[in-house]
């Protein structure tokens, strides 16, 4: 493997990750003032799944327990989620977006996606299909094995 390209990767890709914190930390306070980064991720995820285990919101995010229930509170303190027990067991909790939640999220959501057609006007649409290929195969690696 060329090592000079690997470096080259790796730049890249440690400037598209800090690039991308503060893009989420900007859309997150377009939500809601009060709104953390992780916690908007959240939100986008809750918003995919329609209705979810608040462990699963967990476990996808890779956080712990402790951590997805004080991201989830302050998601329902603000009014953007709200949470239930689960029919299925009762000790636990599906939460799932609020009417004014799911608004505001699909606000920065079309803010987001008016910048991802900005940045990408010019490229061509097999250009964008092999990049999003090209970083779904990259995210499935990073998913198999953990950081070192």
């Amino acid at each position: 493997m060329d090592e000079e390209a690997l470096v080259a990767v790796e730049r890249e890709v440690g400037l598209m990750f800090r690039r991308g914190r503060a893009r989420v930390a900007e859309l997150s306070r377009r939500v809601h003032p009060e709104l953390e980064g992780m916690a908007y991720s959240m939100l986008a995820y809750i918003e995919q799944a329609g209705r979810v285990r608040v462990t699963d919101v967990g476990v996808h995010f890779a956080v712990g327990k402790a951590t997805v229930s004080r991201q989830i509170r302050a998601l329902e303190e603000l009014g953007l989620v709200a949470r239930e027990a689960d029919p299925l067991d009762r000790r636990a909790a599906l939460v799932s977006l609020t009417e004014d939640g799911r608004e505001r999220y699909r606000a920065a959501y079309g803010v987001r996606m008016r910048r991802m057609r900005e940045v990408m006007g010019g490229w061509s649409r097999e250009d964008v299909v092999r990049f999003a290929d090209l970083l779904h195969r990259f995210n499935d690696v990073l998913g198999e094995s953990p950081a070192e």
